[in-house]
């Protein structure tokens, strides 16, 4: 039982390195002195990071990024929860083609996907570009919300909500007052993936993008393209660090919500 346990142990082990090795490498190249991209490192310096604030087009395409995902995810947000509400709550003719058709976006090939909406989205209806990306963004984080917000509703018992309306309360608040405070955690799940899955999707982006518009993972690989310096893992540490700010606030909200509850 003993030799057993070390090797899961040992197997456990590889698979955190294989997980996290390329990131501490990109961690450790990041602060490379030279101008070329190389591990191990030859020295130590920021001037990679500092580069990445001299480059405007990182700063422009962030504030692209961020304002097409945090929109796009507000969108995908009022359509999402209630679909997921009506999916898990009601049945009706056509749920399973309803549902299929939801869930679409995340089967079909993302190439695929970017290519059908530029050829009718942009082409088809002319929509100015930023139209065309959130509306893209949206499409692909709807999947997501109604996944995670459906799962969350899997656990919720309807109990509560009849009660609340044998009471006398109607059904639009009783969603906003019962349902809506019991799923809160799944809510902010799907937010959160829904946001990284936005923020760092390039095979839709690269089609509803066009000239003077861009996000900032495209914008990182025609950097690449061009350059082999070291700024790329700079800003790519910088992304990790955000990110695990980003998580550790959502859970701690998570966690004051649920002592607050108790």
């Amino acid at each position: 039982m003993q030799e057993k346990n070390y090797g899961l142990a040992l197997f456990t082990l590889l698979v955190f390195v294989f997980l996290l090795g390329p990131l501490i490498i990109i961690s450790f190249t990041s602060f490379e002195p030279g101008t070329v991209l190389r591990f191990p490192p030859e020295g130590f310096s920021w001037r990679w990071y500092e580069n990445i604030f001299e480059v405007k087009m990182f700063m422009k395409t962030f504030g692209t990024s961020m304002f097409v995902s945090l929109a796009g995810n507000l969108l995908a947000l009022l359509l999402g929860v209630p679909a997921a509400y009506a999916l898990s709550r009601f049945q009706f003719k056509g749920k399973g083609a309803l549902n299929a058709i939801f869930i679409s976006p995340v089967l079909i090939p993302g190439i695929v996907m970017g290519f059908a909406m530029l050829k009718y989205v942009i082409i088809t209806y002319n929509l100015p570009i930023y139209a065309g990306l959130l509306i893209g963004h949206t499409v692909i984080m709807l999947p997501f919300i109604i996944r995670v917000v459906a799962s969350s509703l899997s656990n919720f018992d309807f109990a509560i909500e009849e009660a609340a309306l044998s009471l006398g309360a109607g059904r639009i608040e009783t969603f906003f007052k019962v349902v809506l405070p019991n799923i809160r955690s799944g809510i902010i799940a799907a937010i959160l993936i829904a946001f990284l899955e936005s923020f760092n999707n390039v095979d839709i982006s690269v089609f509803m993008t066009g000239p003077g518009v861009s996000t900032l993972p495209i914008q990182m690989l025609t950097y690449v393209e061009n350059n082999f310096d070291p700024t790329i893992a700079a800003l790519s540490v910088l992304l990790m660090i955000i990110t695990a700010i980003f998580m550790f606030v959502i859970e701690r909200l998570m966690g004051l919500s649920y002592f607050t509850k108790r």
